[in-house]
């Protein structure tokens, strides 16, 4: 596509999320939360053909997904291109190059959190877009919020906000990333990663993570009485119910970075072509995120988390 055309479909999506604030807007949600939801209709158009890594709509979602982290007014680091990280990988057909979209926040130190979510899905597959809407431009949606709250808000951690790409062909992206990270990987404290966070009929959300790490449940206490944070999904024994390798938490557990996963469990739309903004379960997605913002506030308070973590581990070995 020519980039005069490019520039015209870019426009045409900042009006479109202009709109879609507008078609959202009553008297519960806010404007941030309309952003929210914005944002997810937006990556889960039609436009973005499904996102699937190394096509013309992954690019796409990569382009909007830089221009919100620059509007946001996240810090790049001077060592990618802009907001982009590339890499590839190789596959069956050859190699594949991918974009990891990473922005951060300077905190009050230099001990860093990665708040990440995948932001690829499957593509198009018999003439049908699979537009992953709770899969996942659900949790890029709240990764973005995050990244607006914390603008106004200084964290004492420094935050990395990481969109990863790749996910879906085997956590390409978040391999990279930790293969090849901006800051030196002895700084990562934690991840917080989100895959799956706008569908559940029964109010569920599962926090994957604190079988490992027992001590992260202290920090899950959230203000919403609508909304169950469940533990679970994190037991070896679980055999393929255990979630720890299910999603880009994988690459930083492998490097023994302590992390939580925010999901739900599967539902009739997952990697279907159903899965579309139409049938998100839009209440529980705002409290879902509201809920995972306060947590993530609780961590980042402890501003020694990372000893914790160290205790546990020599706890361990007596």
């Amino acid at each position: 596509m020519s980039k005069p055309m490019y520039m015209n479909t870019y426009l045409l999506l900042s009006l479109a999320l202009l709109l879609s604030c507008s078609s959202v807007k009553n008297t519960t949600v806010n404007a941030a939360d309309q952003t929210l939801l914005s944002d997810v209709e937006i990556l889960s158009s039609d436009a973005y053909e499904g996102r699937k890594t190394g096509t013309k709509g992954a690019e796409m979602a990569g382009t909007y997904l830089s221009n919100r982290f620059k509007e946001i007014g996240l810090k790049s680091f001077p060592q990618l291109k802009g907001y982009a990280q590339d890499f590839s990988f190789n596959t069956s057909k050859g190699s594949i190059g991918g974009k990891n979209i990473i922005g951060f926040i300077a905190g009050k130190s230099d001990k860093v959190m990665v708040i990440s979510a995948h932001y690829d899905h499957i593509g198009i597959i018999r003439n049908e877009i699979y537009n992953g809407a709770d899969d996942n431009a659900s949790g890029v949606a709240a990764l973005l919020k995050f990244a607006t709250y914390y603008q106004t808000h200084k964290p004492n951690h420094t935050l990395i906000f990481a969109a990863f790409d790749g996910e879906e062909m085997g956590l390409q992206g978040a391999k990279a990333f930790v293969a090849n990270p901006p800051v030196n990987l002895e700084q990562i404290i934690m991840n917080i990663n989100m895959d799956m966070i706008s569908h559940n009929d029964k109010g569920e959300l599962y926090a994957c993570g604190t079988f490992k790490y027992p001590l992260l449940k202290n920090y899950f206490y959230t203000t919403n009485p609508n909304l169950k944070v469940l533990f679970g999904h994190d037991d070896p024994a679980l055999g393929k119910d255990d979630w720890t390798r299910q999603s880009d938490h994988s690459a930083f557990n492998d490097k023994n970075i302590p992390f939580i996963y925010f999901g739900v469990e599967d539902h009739k739309d997952y990697h279907k072509a159903s899965d579309e903004y139409q049938h998100i379960n839009k209440t529980f997605f705002i409290d879902a995120s509201n809920a995972i913002l306060e947590i993530i506030n609780n961590i980042d308070k402890e501003r020694d988390i990372q000893q914790l973590f160290h205790e546990k581990q020599r706890m361990k070995k007596q």
